[in-house]
């Protein structure tokens, strides 16, 4: 079993940053894919950017691409989200998420996912 842990969500105006953290415990993630998604009142839950925890190998969707980052510290079993330019758009509970298994390669679907964090409001105010 795998506990996930975010935090760094908050009120932030437009043009800001944020860095979402999300720790992991329960056991190594050396084998997982790791993924924040985001869902704002009334969507569905999308992904934001997605990691494979050994290689590193990262993927962030085309709304936040060059403005967020993803990023792990092994040492530390988290991972990152550093968050600028921030939108009003990008108002959302943000959900850090793992899979179980050893997995190949990066995970982009929801259902691939195995474990939830409780998630993070993060608003972005105009």
């Amino acid at each position: 079993q795998v506990q996930l842990v975010e935090s760094g969500g908050g009120l932030v105006q437009a043009g800001g940053s944020l860095r979402l953290s999300c720790a992991a415990s329960g056991r190594t993630l050396s084998t997982s894919a790791m993924g924040w998604f985001r869902q704002a009142p009334g969507k569905e839950r999308e992904i934001v950017a997605a990691l494979t925890w050994s290689s590193g190998r990262t993927y962030a969707a085309d709304s936040v691409k060059g403005r967020f980052t993803i990023s792990r510290d092994n040492a530390k079993n988290t991972m990152y989200l550093q968050m600028n330019s921030l939108k009003p758009e990008d108002t959302a509970v943000y959900y850090c998420t793992a899979t179980k298994g050893a997995y190949g390669g990066l995970a982009l679907m929801r259902e691939e996912y195995d474990y939830w964090g409780q998630g993070t409001q993060v608003t972005v105010s105009s």
